[in-house]
Formats: C-alpha cells, sequence, structure tokens
C-alpha cells in the first residue's frame, strides 16, 4: 500500500495563538561569558523584537557563536540575564529548557541531515521532539505530520526531491532540507550559525533568502551569523557586529553601508 503524500495539508497552528502578545523574543542584561581565562563575551546587551531578522557579523573568534549557544541554553552566562521567549534558560529546568528548545529552531552550517535518509524523512526528523516515541520511516509518523513535511518542502522549493537520498542533493538543496525540518518545529525563534558558510554565492543567497521570506510569513524571529557583507545587507533588518566580545555597531540594515561592516573586520585585522 502507498500513501498519498500530495493530498490537503493539515494548517498549521498560528504562531499568533501560541504566543499570545507580542514581548521582545531576546533580552540580553549585561551578559559577559567566561571559559576559564578567556572571556568571550563581556558586558552585553541586546533586545531583539518578534519577527526581526538580525544579522549577526564579526571576525572569527568574536565571540557570535557563542551568543547563539546561550540563547539555546547550549552555554550559560557567567554573569548578567539571558532571556528567550519569556523564559530565562539558565533558570530553567532540565523539563523546561527541553520545552523551550521545541520553540527554537537551530539552522547549522554543516546541515546536520542523515544522508542516507530521503529529504522527506530528514524532514520529518523535525518533528520528533513533539512525539512520545521514536520513529523509523515515513509511514510511522502521523498523517498530519507527513502532510506538513510535504507542505514545508514545497515552500523551500524541493517538493520533486522529497523521495530523493539527502547525499545526493546539492548543498543548497539540503541546507533548504535542513530549513524544511526546522519549520516542523513550528518555531518562534530561529538561530543560524553561518548557514551558507559552505554553499556558493548563488546557492548562498537562495537559502538566505528562503530564509527571510519564511520568517516573513510566519512571522518568527531570525538571529543569523555571516560573514558575508553582501548577504548580510541584502536579508537582514538589522546588523549587530560583534569584535572582541562586545557589540560595537547594532543599526538598522537600512542605515548600514557596505563599508561600516568592513570596518569592522579591517580593524579588527590591524590589530
Amino acid at each position: 500500500m502507498t500513501a498519498d503524500l500530495t493530498g490537503p495539508v493539515s494548517p498549521a497552528i498560528p504562531r499568533s495563538a501560541r504566543t499570545g502578545p507580542a514581548a521582545a523574543s531576546i533580552t540580553l542584561a549585561q551578559v559577559s561569558k567566561r571559559f576559564g581565562d578567556n572571556e568571550v563575551l563581556h558586558g552585553v546587551d541586546l533586545t531583539v523584537r518578534p519577527g526581526e531578522f538580525v544579522a549577526l557579523v564579526g571576525p572569527s573568534g568574536a565571540g557570535k557563536s557563542t551568543l547563539l549557544r546561550l540563547l539555546n541554553g547550549g552555554h550559560l552566562p557567567t554573569a548578567g540575564t539571558v532571556e528567550v521567549l519569556g523564559r530565562n534558560p539558565a533558570a530553567c529546568s532540565r523539563r523546561d529548557l527541553r520545552e523551550l528548545r521545541t520553540r527554537i529552531g537551530f539552522v547549522f552550517q554543516q546541515f546536520g541531515l542523515v544522508g542516507r535518509l530521503t529529504a522527506m524523512e530528514n524532514v520529518l526528523m523535525g518533528a520528533l521532539g513533539s512525539l512520545a516515541m521514536p520513529r523509523y520511516g515515513i509511514m510511522t509518523y502521523p498523517r498530519r505530520l507527513r502532510d506538513q513535511a510535504v507542505e514545508n518542502l514545497e515552500r523551500v522549493g524541493l517538493l520533486e526531491q522529497r523521495f530523493q537520498r539527502c547525499d545526493t542533493l546539492s548543498g543548497g538543496q539540503q541546507q533548504r532540507v535542513a530549513i524544511a525540518r526546522m519549520l516542523m518545529q513550528q518555531a518562534e525563534l530561529v538561530l543560524a550559525d553561518e548557514p551558507v558558510a559552505s554553499l556558493d554565492p548563488a546557492a548562498s543567497i537562495s537559502v538566505l533568502q528562503t530564509l527571510k521570506k519564511l520568517s516573513a510569513e510566519d512571522g518568527f524571529t531570525v538571529v543569523c551569523s555571516l560573514h558575508q557583507v553582501d548577504l548580510a545587507l541584502a536579508v537582514s533588518d538589522r546588523v549587530v557586529a560583534v569584535r572582541g566580545g562586545q557589540f560595537i555597531m547594532d543599526t538598522p540594515t537600512a542605515a548600514t553601508t557596505e563599508q561600516d561592516i568592513r570596518a569592522v573586520y579591517a580593524e579588527h585585522g590591524s590589530r
């Protein structure tokens, strides 16, 4: 027996019904993070509003990845307070932290896909946090989730590749599968850590434009670390620059120039 995987799609739960009145998605207050003698972040403050697409820029080692991991509770601050979607990860029990992380999507540089599985199976794995038992194979997932997986693959332009093994897809296609997998969470906040670092320029802009479009349609917040100045200016609403563990620029993208961002890297290199 074969399943109809192209039939009517179950509607997603409206995000407004899940989140209630808008409040800051992220609030950092005098946050520092130290690893031994190395202080990676020093007294940073940041507020990100719901639906914003924030480009996080700065040289390697500036603290961008550490910041993203503070936001999903992967690291805890040495000092200061982190509040994400109304919760303080440092004050959460293990159960509460798991619940918070179901509301936070993460897009990685290396995709994090299972290459021998199809695009459809990889996307369905994004729903495992909402299921009581592990699943093996497409047909072990509820029909509503299979419908959502098809819809999400269509939204990222990969409906025709849904039964193709992921290790046969291009890098850009694999990252779009990873984004479709993230959509299965119906996340309110998406953290993207150098998501296009391994892609060619054409694939990079395609992936980021896809993420920007989905953010606008669904209303989720994005914090995306990037090194590519042109891409940061092309897709973000706001640019935050990190250097030496501190925020040295926080401006609307419309008021930010390529020279402004390049100066962040040039000054670092001249030290």
